[in-house]
């Protein structure tokens, strides 16, 4: 007698998602909102994902509105240390000539250097009764905390963070300095030109909203974009800078896919729960001399 033939379900396995840490098929507030369906009172509960929980945000998708970690590459990394090339200039930038052996990146020198990783969090207050509504859980997760999550990031990546595993691009050693004039498409057409001096091309630029809608009114937004730069626009850079550089050249994202949304019953200021998010990154910054900061005197 023949043996029976497996079914194709039994030859491939059977997979059931009773969880998404990957965010295949549900996004991080829907996984969220399934993983505490049913917690205890009191009980605290953490969902890992591997994922970047900033890049989650639901309306980046749909808007052109651009993160600074938008502007530059990003690199999935394993869980540790990262090594990188950094390669500073030997001596001060000044104007390139016509040969090689007269352009700045002539005399760029090169090291092996380790960028460290860090999480950044934010906790949000959870609305009371939020818990027995699973589908508004999950809105306001994936709507109201990841958004402020990417307020971190930005924060986190021209400042740096507390504890200075990411170094701020708005202070790294080596960044160059400019003027940024009351004629801004002049100050900033300017500068892209001179960003290019260490032999990159400018592709970004970090402005202050109340800057960026100066751009849009005069024409100027439509026009950096018609030559490859993206401008992004936050809060976290004051309204008097502006940066320039050849973001994806100069620096890489680190992202080893470790994050979580907790659950933490009581640690509200007002004793009421929080929802806390955490995301882990770092930042290698290879080419500190492609930025260049321009600041209203």
């Amino acid at each position: 007698m023949q043996g029976a033939v497996a079914s194709p379900a039994v030859q491939q396995g059977v997979r059931i998602p009773l969880a998404d840490p990957g965010l295949k098929a549900r996004t991080p507030g829907e996984e969220f909102s399934w993983a505490v369906r049913g917690v205890a009172p009191g009980e605290d509960r953490a969902v890992p994902f591997r994922a970047h929980l900033p890049a989650a945000f639901p309306l980046f998708a749909t808007r052109p509105r651009y993160a600074v970690r938008h502007l530059l590459k990003t690199a999935t990394v394993p869980d540790r240390t990262v090594p990188y090339v950094y390669e500073p200039p030997r001596a001060a930038v000044n104007a390139s000539g016509t040969s090689y052996a007269s352009t700045p990146e002539g005399a760029f020198a090169s090291s092996l250097r380790g960028a460290e990783l860090t999480d950044l969090t934010v906790s949000v207050p959870l609305p009371e009764g939020l818990l027995d509504e699973p589908t508004l859980l999950a809105t306001f997760v994936d709507y109201r905390v990841l958004v402020r999550l990417s307020v971190v990031e930005n924060e986190s990546l021209l400042h740096g963070s507390a504890d200075g595993a990411v170094p701020g691009l708005l202070t790294v050693p080596g960044i160059r300095h400019g003027s940024l004039g009351d004629d801004l498409a002049d100050s900033l057409t300017s500068a892209a030109a001179e960003v290019e001096e260490t032999g990159g091309s400018c592709d970004g630029i970090v402005v202050h909203p109340a800057t960026y809608w100066q751009l849009a009114k005069a024409g100027t937004l439509g026009l950096l974009g018609g030559v490859g730069i993206t401008v992004s626009r936050t809060r976290m850079i004051p309204r008097d800078r502006a940066l320039l550089g050849d973001f994806r050249a100069a620096a890489t994202l680190l992202v080893p896919e470790v994050a979580s949304i907790a659950l933490r019953r009581g640690a509200g200021p007002d004793g009421g729960d929080l929802v806390e998010a955490s995301t882990r990154v770092g930042l290698a910054v290879h080419l500190p001399q492609h930025f260049l900061l321009l600041s209203r005197d």
